[in-house]
């Protein structure tokens, strides 16, 4: 039936009921109106809105868990389904609400895969531009300076010494950047290799990464390894930027639930700060492989972040 229907029938059965109570009862109403007919008539009006009311409170309670629904639901974080209750078109109203929430993620998976697709294709051309092209042309200029420096006079030697040094530092950088770009150490050494040689770079005088990696975890798919590495990565970097943390703790287990990731730092926390892109991009990532991504405070102080990737049960360890 029709909601429109539905709520005018609650109504018109109300309202019927009070009119038959009024025709048989031994109420009457006098000129003028006593105090006692006033009391009976408000309490009559009185029941017959609190009836109406609790009716329409039933009727309309599939429509507030919509409104619910509707309020929180974010694609970043899937499942948030309101449940398909009540009768006719407000059933199908949750119905399609539900559907087109599925559409929706599907095609921002779908959407977000393309988008972290090509910017991988996008960081490894960039990175073999930089080993190739300026890697080779830096190279090429310290071992010219190392031929001049031999024959320069003293003085202009410890000159030449210097820029060599900066020539170094500048090459050491450009290796660095274009290992984070592409991590090659991923692909060669495995995952838990490549996230101690991670957590080794991240190590600073002010912010020591400490990276326990369990050694009898499940094979994971190379989507699933790749997206392990970078949400480590943009955690790491968050931590030495933006917490002013001073120790950082890596760890890498298998759970029930499938591999953990888990990174903890002891800096001033997100204290309810918006989210920016690079969690927002650590989500989407997530989402690509069915992972479950969650960003709070720790324990003892700081942030801490854990991403959880389901393994298939053939892969699963006893």
């Amino acid at each position: 039936m029709p909601l429109f229907w539905r709520i005018f029938l609650l109504n018109a059965v109300v309202l019927t009921i009070a009119a038959v109570l009024l025709l048989l009862g031994p109420v009457t109403v006098s000129t003028p109106v006593l105090l006692t007919e006033a009391a009976i008539l408000t309490a009559g009006l009185a029941a017959m809105l609190v009836a109406n009311g609790v009716l329409l409170r039933i009727t309309l309670a599939p429509l507030q868990r919509l409104t619910r629904a509707m309020t929180t639901t974010d694609l970043l974080r899937p499942g948030n389904r309101a449940a398909a209750g009540g009768r006719g078109e407000i059933a199908e109203l949750i119905t399609t609400f539900n559907t087109m929430l599925d559409r929706l993620e599907a095609e921002r998976t779908a959407s977000a895969a393309a988008a972290l697709s090509a910017q991988e294709a996008e960081r490894h051309r960039i990175a073999q531009e930089l080993h190739d092209e300026i890697g080779q042309t830096l190279t090429a200029a310290l071992l010219e300076l190392k031929r001049v420096s031999g024959h320069a006079p003293p003085a202009v030697r410890e000159e030449l010494r210097q820029i060599q040094e900066t020539t170094r530092t500048s090459l050491d950088e450009i290796r660095r950047i274009a290992r984070r770009l592409r991590p090659g150490v991923l692909e060669e050494l495995g995952l838990a290799k490549a996230l101690k040689a991670l957590a080794s770079e991240f190590t600073s005088p002010l912010a020591a990464v400490r990276a326990r990696i369990n050694a009898d975890l499940p094979v994971l798919s190379h989507d699933a390894e790749l997206v392990v590495y970078r949400v480590a990565q943009e955690s790491l970097t968050n931590a030495a930027r933006h917490s002013g943390a001073r120790r950082v703790d890596l760890t890498l287990g298998h759970t029930p639930a499938g591999v953990e990731l888990r990174v903890r730092d002891d800096g001033c926390g997100i204290d309810g700060a918006a989210e920016g892109t690079g969690i927002q991009g650590m989500r989407e990532r997530a989402l690509l492989v069915g992972a479950r991504l969650s960003l709070g405070p720790g324990p003892a102080g700081g942030t801490e972040m854990r991403l959880t990737v389901p393994v298939p049960t053939s892969h699963r360890s006893d």
